[in-house]
């Protein structure tokens, strides 16, 4: 196996079948995976002008502590004897070797993938020991990686001392258990620590329903059993003698047990996550018979959607540099400069090869964005490959039917873009908007477009309001354009702007002539 640094070439035309180590623990943690530089999310700190509006403070985040008490440690056993009370709450690290095969493009595009599931590995909660990456038409059907190569693998996994070894496709129930044979450790595929990820960062009652679902879907297929041995009932053998003929038998199975639990427990999951769809509903029709329009900030994960929605709000949602790191949308009023209200919804990021389960699951988490009136996708101008960002962000919003909403392509970080990049970016989206949630960059270009392209209120109206029902003049104010106000003997005359919902409401206090 021919090994070599990320600045090394490997020469594609003269070897299909090579297992090129791509990854070492030691040029992850220095040279430059941009996930992990810093300048990004966590190097937000707080400015001394922490009250002021639109200053760049995160809020208190509160739930950061919660995070971070969570976090693995290493060098850490998981066995109560060994470690006091407060270090039981945190996990060992694993250590892992991550893998993959490639067919087509690039590897430079294999390389990227890797370092993403290395990203997605280091959130879980692991150390990326090493990364190999095998060139051939399609995964073996039974191993994945092909038996000589397998064995190899399982060479590396003894003398690097790596507990876990992680696919980066999904595998096959089959060749899960075919590998595991191989080198002797657990193997696990993307989708599994995706889904770790999410167990681990749900936070709402309906996050964590929608996470355990998915896990549940995931698992289903892939319950290991070993017969008749796995055996829990045996019918009237059980009972002694008298039980009869006819009732003596295998029973039900172990798996055969796991299975109904499981199914089971996702009818009951399925229950309850449709339960709480019409409070959702409810808030969401109530801004709309307000006509409150809303904006929905979507992009990949970690493009630093929650820093923007922290900027232009002070919203105080945990931002973080890691993956995944908010899963339940939050939802917060803002304005245009001329007073109109509108929301801005910070929503679950996407990541290449997300699993259809979580895209189910999250499904009335992206309803924020299929309902909204304008979405912001912010995409990391630092990224290596901002091109299929940009592609797998599109096609899952798409999926969620999303397409025809009128779109405002965002580059953030861009205090971490040179002047080069940015014209190669310009050449991506011509009508980006370069920002910068650290440093406030294009923010106020960010807000005057999202003014412009926000529904205005068309109907003028001419009204006479007494002044016992100065609600309604409050509410001209606040969700309507007021175009002039005079005080009279019988009340307030105002001459406005207002929305078509508005019109029929405000019919009573209409000036007639």
């Amino acid at each position: 196996m021919a090994a070599m640094s990320d600045h090394e070439t490997v020469d594609t035309d003269t070897t299909d079948d090579v297992v090129a180590r791509v990854l070492s623990s030691a040029e992850t943690r220095s040279s430059g995976y941009s996930l992990f530089a810093t300048g990004s999310a966590q190097a937000l700190q707080r400015p001394e002008t922490a009250d002021a509006p639109g200053s760049g403070y995160d809020g208190d985040q509160f739930d950061r502590e919660d995070r971070q008490s969570l976090r693995r440690v290493a060098g850490l056993s998981t066995e109560l004897e060994d470690v006091t009370e407060v270090e039981y709450r945190q996990l060992r690290l694993e250590n892992v070797v991550i893998i993959g095969v490639y067919s087509q493009g690039t590897l430079s595009d294999a390389e990227n993938s890797l370092h993403e599931l290395a990203a997605l590995a280091e959130t879980a909660g692991a150390v990326v020991l090493d990364g190999l990456l095998q060139r051939r038409p399609h995964p073996d059907p039974s191993t994945y990686f092909g038996k000589g190569k397998a064995e190899e693998l399982r060479a590396i996994v003894q003398s690097l001392g790596a507990d876990t070894v992680i696919a980066d496709t999904e595998l096959a129930p089959s060749q899960r258990r075919a590998l595991e044979d191989v080198v002797k450790v657990k193997v696990i595929d993307r989708t599994a620590v995706i889904l770790d990820i999410f167990s681990q960062h749900a936070k709402s009652r309906e996050g964590k329903a929608q996470v355990e679902l998915a896990q549940l879907e995931y698992l289903l297929p892939r319950l290991r059993g070993w017969g008749e041995s796995m055996s829990r009932q045996a019918g009237g053998q059980v009972g002694g003698a008298g039980a009869g003929m006819g009732s003596r038998g295998p029973g039900e199975t172990k798996i055969e047990l796991d299975r109904r639990r499981i199914h089971t427990r996702m009818a009951k999951l399925r229950k309850q996550i449709v339960a709480m769809k019409p409070a959702r509903d409810a808030k969401r029709a109530n801004r709309k018979r307000n006509a409150v329009p809303s904006v929905a900030i979507a992009g990949y994960t970690n493009a630093g959607k929650s820093s923007l929605l922290n900027r232009v709000t002070s919203a105080g949602v945990l931002v973080e540099n890691a993956l995944f790191a908010t899963l339940d949308a939050t939802v917060r009023k803002s304005s245009t400069a001329d007073g109109r209200p509108y929301t801005l919804a910070d929503t679950v990021g996407f990541v290449r090869q997300l699993p259809h389960q979580l895209v189910e699951a999250f499904r009335s988490t992206l309803e924020e964005v299929a309902d909204s009136d304008v979405v912001v996708h912010v995409v990391d101008g630092s990224h290596p490959d901002p091109a299929s960002q940009i592609t797998t962000v599109r096609d899952v919003l798409g999926d969620a039917g999303a397409r025809g909403i009128p779109e405002i392509v965002v580059f953030n970080k861009s205090d971490l873009v040179s002047p080069d990049d940015r014209l190669v970016l310009r050449g991506l989206e011509p009508n980006a908007i370069f920002v910068s949630a650290r440093t406030g960059e294009g923010i106020p270009e960010l807000l005057a477009a999202i003014d412009e392209i926000l529904p205005r209120p068309t109907v003028e109206v001419d009204l006479l309001v007494p002044y016992g029902r100065g609600d309604v003049v409050t509410m001209l104010h606040e969700k309507n354009t007021v175009l002039s106000t005079e005080y009279e003997e019988a009340g307030t005359h105002v001459r406005a702007l207002v929305n078509p919902e508005f019109e029929e409401r405000l019919g009573e206090f209409a000036v007639t002539r």
